[in-house]
């Protein structure tokens, strides 16, 4: 869940600021709680289809974590009404489920985050409802291949700027572009914590990654113009040209010598379209 802005302070930690490295217990719990937030995805594909709610989605998750032992992590943060977020189309991130039914064409994002035995699993992805447009499976596909690259780039001893500059490149050069309101975060017992992860930005610039170290990349690509604006409900951020925008998210834990991925999906359903 993508809820800072770049702007914002993370909370929940003594120092806020302080990048907190992670040790074996850490790593195990993120495993287990990023499997729960990947199985949870990988389920709701199966009802992702025109004419089923938002709403409707919300509670299968809900229940979902629930019966698996843990929590939604988002239900009530900083007032957030809902388990998950939904977001549809032009819609960047944070869409609250509601009433609204799924047509064919649609694109929408999911992202979840189960509370495991203390440990926050951080993921998102698309999913499409029936036939989409190229445009729409375009940027998909690119969105991600972005997030991967910028994944590609984490061990020890790059720099934070590295992963975002990875993004940008590859995005801005499919004639996309990357949305500047919000950012990964650092998260493991705390849901958002220091390090702010941009998805934009310069190669060799930010805090030196160690080991230990974990965070999301989750970049946001949009097939207009990046300027996003809030709607009045305080949550809900849309491209500001109504552009479509697309999202995934993995969490991830910086090795030895690269990186961990927590969330990747056991079934193989990484992107759609999905078996």
């Amino acid at each position: 869940m993508s809820l800072l802005s770049v702007d914002d302070e993370l909370d929940e930690a003594d120092d806020p600021t302080a990048i907190v490295l992670h040790g074996p217990e850490a790593f195990e719990g993120m495993r287990r709680a990023g499997r729960l937030a990947a199985d949870c995805l990988d389920m709701l594909a199966a009802h992702v289809r025109p004419g089923i709610t938002t709403g409707e989605l919300d509670r299968l998750a809900d229940a979902y974590i629930h019966d698996h032992g843990g929590v939604s992590a988002p239900h009530f943060y900083r007032g957030f009404p809902k388990s998950i977020c939904t977001s549809i189309n032009h819609v960047i991130c944070h869409g609250i489920p509601g009433d609204k039914k799924l047509v064919e064409g649609d694109t929408l994002n999911i992202d979840v985050t189960p509370l495991l035995n203390g440990w926050h699993g951080d993921s998102s992805r698309m999913y499409t409802v029936g036939e989409v447009p190229l445009k729409a499976r375009r940027l998909i596909d690119i969105t991600y291949e972005a997030m991967m690259r910028g994944i590609a780039v984490i061990r020890p001893g790059a720099r934070l700027g590295d992963i975002g500059h990875a993004i940008q490149t590859f995005a801005e050069a499919q004639r996309c572009s990357v949305v500047r309101d919000f950012c990964g975060h650092g998260v493991g017992r705390v849901f958002h914590m220091a390090p702010n992860v941009l998805h934009f930005g310069e190669a060799g610039t930010g805090p030196v990654l160690k080991q230990g170290m974990i965070f999301t990349v989750e970049p946001m690509i949009n097939l207009g113009k990046y300027q996003a604006k809030l709607l009045p409900d305080g949550w809900t951020a849309v491209t500001k040209d109504r552009s479509l925008s697309a999202q995934f998210e993995h969490s991830v834990g910086v090795t030895a010598d690269g990186v961990e991925i927590f969330t990747t999906s056991a079934a193989g359903l990484h992107k759609p379209p999905y078996a």
